[in-house]
């Protein structure tokens, strides 16, 4: 059966191609009952390795059923058709992600900026306070609906958190996500708690909103990781204020201990209410008292795709081959569609597992 004749027989008509992955795509599609469009990730099983089937695929089918909140990518239903193919309809942000968004705008004014950065931490504090990590959180994965708020989607690398019995985290081992928004310890291979990666890569989100270029030069990963570990974060010509650099430069903290918690972030300065008309003149005062000493930079983002630059060049099964597996349960939804079934919210309730 081809996906338009599956998607077909579930009341959804296939419309263009949004993206594509390792063993799968994205496509917009229209639902016939409800006159609304959406996102169809369709993942071919045939085409993935047993460790993705068995490790990757389980734990993000699990995680989508948990996360409920206005700014994650809800998603209405799961289901598997009869040639091995699994669909994920999901709320469609139809303006695209936040990278293409900086590229067409360039570095965005800070009120906006501090909307929608506030937006993401609190998908990602509610992500946390479930102990769920995401692990590649990036611009590319950082979506905005019709209003340009915020959208957090891609939970391809998440997993649940374990912990001891003593009540502590475990520590990851294992290289997740992209090279540019990755943490230094991560990319050094120590153990690490992966909540706090996560933050490290909200702050490198945070610095390319606000900069429109890279806070490290990812080309080459052993001068990347020095430079972050001396502390050391380039603003550039870039006028930002001294509140903003600040809450960067605590969250980018090579010193795990030493970098803000979500908590932190949402209480600093810079992320309370502010008015815009007095930190456009705050923000051009500090320019004027510091453009002399600044090289000028020429129009136009900066900003290239670095999700395709993994810590390893590898699949995600390969990626996080060290982590030990979660249990065999596994996801299954209809072997064929019959008819047009209702969107519900949440995961569709004939979803079984083994």
């Amino acid at each position: 059966m081809d996906e338009a004749t599956a998607l077909k027989n579930c009341g959804y008509i296939m419309g263009v191609s949004l993206a594509e992955g390792c063993y799968g795509k994205v496509k917009s599609a229209y639902s016939n009952q409800y006159k609304a469009h959406v996102a169809v990730k369709i993942i071919d099983k045939k085409k993935a390795d047993n460790n993705y089937l068995e490790k990757f695929l389980p734990r993000e089918m699990e995680i989508l059923a948990l996360v409920n909140h206005k700014n994650i990518v809800k998603t209405y239903e799961i289901f598997e058709s009869s040639d091995e193919k699994i669909y994920i309809i999901m709320e469609l942000a139809v303006n695209g992600n936040l990278l293409q968004y900086l590229k067409s705008r360039g570095s965005l004014p800070e009120d906006r900026s501090q909307k929608m950065f506030r937006q993401l931490a609190m998908a990602m504090k509610y992500c946390h306070d479930i102990n769920i990590v995401h692990r590649d959180l990036k611009c590319e994965n950082v979506l905005l609906d019709i209003n340009y708020n915020i959208k957090l989607s891609d939970f391809g690398f998440s997993k649940q958190c374990a912990y001891d019995e003593d009540g502590s985290i475990l520590l990851s081992k294992t290289f997740c996500g992209s090279v540019a928004y990755t943490a230094p310890e991560v990319l050094e291979g120590i153990p690490y708690d992966p909540k706090v990666s996560d933050i490290w890569s909200m702050g490198v989100v945070l610095f390319v909103m606000v900069c429109d270029h890279w806070p490290y030069d990812d080309s080459n990963i052993q001068q990347m990781v020095s430079t972050q570990k001396m502390h050391t974060v380039d603003f550039r010509s870039k006028c930002v204020t001294s509140e903003c650099k600040d809450l960067i430069i605590h969250i980018l903290h090579p010193n795990v201990l030493k970098r803000l918690t979500i908590e932190k972030i949402l209480a600093h300065t810079w992320m309370q209410s502010t008015n815009s008309e007095s930190t456009h003149r705050k923000k051009a005062a500090e320019c004027f008292q510091t453009v002399h000493q600044q090289e000028e930079q020429p129009n136009g983002s900066k900003l290239q795709n670095k999700g395709n630059n993994k810590t390893e060049a590898k699949s995600k099964a390969t990626q996080c081959k060290n982590e030990s597996k979660p249990d065999k349960e596994k996801w299954q939804g209809r072997k064929k569609a019959q008819s047009p079934n209702p969107i519900t919210k949440g995961i569709k309730k004939g979803l079984k597992r083994d």
